[in-house]
């Protein structure tokens, strides 16, 4: 855009799109699931209490067409959003990966913001379901349906909420009428997402988060909220 000149007009707002009564701007999100890890791969829990593994070749292309698809965002894909203008990511590995991939198609910084990380699994990470199991019977079935109870030596999915809502506030505040992309994993997303609609954490874990996928939210200071999409997948 040339000194002085107009910003391009958006699309209006499309048939389907979340009741509103003013023209109040929100804060557009858009939340991308790191690529496919070897952990990924083998079920294994992959927290945030390593900063690895990085990115499997499959993960690396995933990361691409992620990049891709935020790359359309307020152009062939909901023109009636902002371009995305800031990037944020957890620290972990594969997040940087992908948010690096993102940030290179964009033309954007990666800010790091460590409430963006993944769950912590405690003394499950590195293990499967199968392997936990053999040594905690009904353990991952007790954490499963109670997301205020930790994982042994971690975290509760309701800690996970909190902070990922409360980065999500910080973005709010620091301005609306604008699109940021935030790198993060399937159990942080689920929880973002449960807390900003308000759904009773029972239900948090019910929200498939696929690798690579987009999830966009609009979020008003007023407190209204849209989930524009849940989980699209970039390799369409």
């Amino acid at each position: 855009m040339t000194a002085g000149s107009a910003p391009a007009a958006r699309a209006p707002r499309p048939s389907g799109a979340a009741l509103r009564f003013d023209a109040a701007a929100p804060l557009t999100v858009v939340l991308v699931r790191h690529g496919e890890t070897p952990a990924t791969i083998s079920r294994t829990f992959s927290g945030s209490g390593t900063p690895g593994p990085g990115l499997a070749p499959a993960g690396r292309v995933q990361a691409a067409q992620a990049a891709d698809l935020v790359f359309r965002v307020g152009r062939q894909r909901w023109p009636d959003l902002p371009h995305p203008s800031s990037l944020l990511a957890s620290p972990m590995v594969r997040t940087q990966e992908t948010a690096r991939a993102v940030g290179r198609r964009l033309g954007l910084p990666v800010q790091t913001d460590e409430r963006f990380a993944e769950c912590h699994f405690g003394d499950w990470e590195g293990r499967t379901s199968s392997q936990i199991d053999e040594t905690e019977p009904e353990a991952l079935r007790r954490w499963s349906a109670d997301p205020r109870l930790p994982a042994p030596g971690g975290e509760a999915l309701v800690a996970v909420g909190d902070r990922v809502a409360a980065g999500l506030e910080d973005q709010l505040a620091a301005g609306t009428d604008r699109t940021v992309v935030i790198v993060s994993h399937a159990m942080a997303i689920r929880a973002g997402v449960g807390h900003a609609l308000r759904l009773a954490p029972e239900l948090w874990g019910s929200l498939r988060i696929l690798p690579a996928s987009l999830t966009v939210l609009r979020l008003w200071p007023d407190g209204g909220r849209e989930l524009v999409t849940l989980s699209m997948p970039s390799d369409r």
